[in-house]
Order: C-alpha cells, then structure tokens, then sequence
C-alpha cells in the first residue's frame, strides 16, 4: 500500500515508530524529521490531505502533539476523512465504516508501541462497502459539497 506520512515537530517523536511499522509499504515522506524547527500542522495537513487526494497514496499517517490539529485541519480538505485514534478499535473501525483515509495520532498522547499497533490497525484494515456505509459517505460528501462558508 502507498502511504503518506506528516509530522510536525512535535509529531515527530513518534516519526521512527510509524516507519518501522510501514516497512515493506511504499512510503511518501512528507517529514518533518527534526523538532528543531517550528512546522505549522495546517500546512502538513494540505501536504498529506493533496497526497491523498491526488493519488499519490491511498491513506495517510498524520502526527502532531494531540492529535487534534491533525485532525482539524485535515478534515477541512473535501474528500479527506481523518480521524484521532488512540485505540486499536477506532483505528480500525473508522477505517471498516467510515472509510477513514488519515490517521492521526498524538506524540503526547501515545507511546511507540501503541502507536506501532495503531498504524498497522489502520492500514490492515478494509472498508467494508456495505449499504449503509455508501450511504453515510455519500451524505458526507453532500455535506462537503453544500456547506456553507458564510
């Protein structure tokens, strides 16, 4: 599987951990490898969300220091599902039933190892395409195409 990495600089204290879980995989590095430099999530979140969206990978792994503005700023791309999980259930689950494209996990939050178990969740999981499923997506994709920017 093609996958798209981003970390900001305190995302990238779990950057060795997502890695060794991907070897094997075809990785696209958007970095960062050093927290020596301040990295603003919004723009990795463009960096991994266009990734994505451009088929350059078919999901992501995105990490800043909660989670949270990974999360954000990703969702904000139409077409982009990324989610916090810092539980193996929803890593999977979003994926199975929400058909979630980007993780997002939180350095502060969890350690290498959950992370390491969390990724592999993530990317061995399938959308499971069932009727109710489509249809919660396709609302989704209603909700991209007519919200209102007032």
């Amino acid at each position: 599987m093609k996958v798209a990495v981003a970390f900001d600089h305190r995302g990238v204290h779990l950057r060795d951990a997502v890695l060794d879980v991907l070897d094997g995989h075809s990785v696209v590095d958007l970095g960062t490898d050093t927290d020596k430099e301040r990295i603003d999530y919004p723009d990795k979140a463009r960096a991994i969300g266009e990734a994505i969206l451009r088929g350059d990978a078919e999901r992501g792994v995105f990490v800043c220091g909660s989670g949270v503005g990974a999360s954000v700023a990703a969702c904000k791309l139409p077409g982009i599902r990324a989610a916090i999980c810092h539980d193996v259930y929803s890593a999977h689950q979003g994926v199975e039933h929400d058909d979630m494209n980007i993780l997002c996990l939180g350095s502060e939050v969890v350690g290498p190892s959950l992370a390491r178990d969390l990724v592999a969740t993530f990317i061995g999981a399938r959308f499971d395409g069932g009727e109710r499923y489509v249809k919660r997506l396709q609302m989704i994709e209603d909700l991209e195409r007519n919200a209102s920017h007032a």
